[in-house]
């Protein structure tokens, strides 16, 4: 069976996992932080936390800007539910700028013009969520300047694009966001299973993300509001969560990140053969400014069930990304023109890798 993603995972990734396994600690030990510091290192941004999944990393990220009840959210309709819930989760309001029809992400454009209008109907978003679809970063720098016109926040869904660069930098560095968001799903460039990160260059916001992720609590004697009582005390400051990676997972991060260059080139030689090799489909166009990692390999297709069927026969598993979000039943928003263009036509196909060439190629031959 050949699925549109999955893991790789070699003995070097289950021997870190069971020198985990057999040491004094399976969680908050040395080696989440050991993993922090290496994602920090690898995406050049100052402060990494490494969270329970990709969703509490956004959660805790909207949380650290100052979401709260009453104020509103923008981003993209083509992503999982996560992006737009995590602001619910606030009490914050969620409303979606429509994609851009070459690139699958927000809409420079579109965002331009809804923000013109907001600012005279009073009615701007305290955050911008940009989503990163497919691995291919968005325009961040124009989004960044934007947002210092119009006064709101920047986090990166980033959860596709590990690995991936724009403008010579790496996603996740934080060059033109306050926060960028990962998930480390086993489907995403590296696993630890299930997790997430926040990245920041903040000082201030990566200490609201240490603080919410672990209930609200500080062991920092810095910190403290009272007088510490001994060694052994600890203050709840704010209301927070148990958001923690635990160590087993970390190791397995590390241990992944370590392969992260080898994934991402493999994955650009599997989305070049496609490039090559793909007929009569409609193939994902990269913008200049940016070198997709390939979390997905996203075409557009004329009879989708069809297709869709017709590899599914012969054991290959695609997938559609996405349904958008605001057409979803829980929301149901105005349908925005080139967000509901694409999903009726676009497919998933096959990108992880172990995909062999033979295996790749057979996808190839089914589409014609």
């Amino acid at each position: 069976m050949i699925s549109y993603g999955k893991q790789s995972i070699n003995q070097d990734d289950i021997n870190a996992v069971v020198d985990v396994l057999k040491s004094d600690f399976l969680t908050q030990g040395p080696k989440v932080a050991e993993f922090e510091q290496d994602l920090a290192n690898y995406c050049s941004a100052k402060y990494a936390k490494a969270i329970s999944n990709g969703t509490a990393a956004l959660h805790l990220a909207y949380l650290a800007v100052g979401l709260k009840s009453g104020d509103t959210v923008w981003t993209t309709p083509n992503t999982f539910v996560a992006t737009a819930n995590a602001a619910l989760y606030c009490g914050a309001k969620v409303d979606f700028v429509d994609i851009d029809s070459k690139t699958y992400n927000m809409s420079i454009n579109s965002l331009r013009l809804k923000l013109i209008q907001a600012k005279k109907d009073n009615k701007l978003p305290k955050l911008v969520v940009p989503v990163h679809f497919a691995g291919q970063s968005c325009e961040m720098k124009d989004i960044w300047l934007l947002s210092k016109e119009y006064g709101f926040k920047v986090v990166e869904d980033a959860c596709h694009a590990l690995g991936s660069e724009y403008l010579n930098s790496k996603v996740g560095s934080c060059k033109y966001s306050d926060m960028a968001v990962f998930s480390f799903h086993p489907v995403k460039m590296i696993t630890t299973g299930e997790g997430g990160a926040v990245l920041t260059n903040n000082k201030g916001l990566n200490k609201k993300v240490a603080l919410l992720m672990n209930h609200g609590i500080t062991k920092d004697a810095s910190q403290f509001k009272n007088k510490s009582d001994g060694d052994w005390y600890y203050e709840q400051q704010v209301l927070g969560f148990n958001y923690r990676l635990t160590d087993i997972q970390a190791a397995l991060g590390i241990s992944q990140l370590k392969r992260l260059d080898s994934f991402v080139k493999k994955r650009r030689e599997i989305a070049g053969r496609y490039l090559n090799e793909l007929k009569n489909v409609i193939l994902p166009y990269q913008h200049p400014d940016t070198n997709s990692s390939w979390h997905l390999f996203v075409i557009q297709v004329n009879d989708r069930k069809v297709v869709h069927q017709r590899l599914k026969v012969n054991n290959i598993l695609t997938q559609v990304h996405y349904i958008p979000v605001n057409e979803q039943p829980f929301y149901t928003r105005k349908e925005l023109q080139n967000s509901n263009t694409f999903y009726q036509y676009c497919l998933s196909l096959p990108i992880y890798v172990d995909l062999i060439e033979l295996e790749q190629m057979e996808v190839v031959r089914l589409l014609g």
